[in-house]
């Protein structure tokens, strides 16, 4: 790939998991109909509120490329505890788990050397 189709794809990427963080924190800060109903789940709205939140500190994070990493990490820790809140209530975790993959393959492409940390095989 060339310089700029990198460019395109790292800012795709990175945007796409800052719109879907967003999104979600946005729904479980407005107050609305879903919720109220996160929160019969979570133990209350004050739950829900937090956790609102903690996404957006995960996304303001994410823009930087010096946070980054920790923003991948908190955000990979939040989304296997929202596969373990489906699990516990019976909810598919098709949702979670498909973010997950999202911000993994995200953090990947933006952050080399985390990819090589990870999946590098030493002879």
């Amino acid at each position: 790939m060339n310089k700029k189709t990198n460019k395109v794809v790292y800012w795709i990427l990175t945007g796409l998991v800052a719109f879907i963080l967003t999104a979600s924190a946005l729904t479980k800060l407005s107050g609305g109909e879903q919720a109220a109903e996160m929160a019969k789940g979570l133990g209350g709205m004050q739950h829900v509120t937090i956790l609102g939140i903690l996404e957006l500190i995960i996304v303001a994070l994410w823009f930087f490329k010096r946070t980054g990493v920790v923003a991948t990490l908190l955000a990979v820790a939040y989304l296997g505890g929202a596969m373990a809140v489906h699990f516990v209530y019976s909810q598919p975790v098709w949702t979670p788990a498909i973010i997950q993959v999202i911000v993994w393959l995200a953090a990947a492409y933006r952050f080399p050397e985390l990819a090589t940390r990870l999946f590098h095989k030493e002879a």
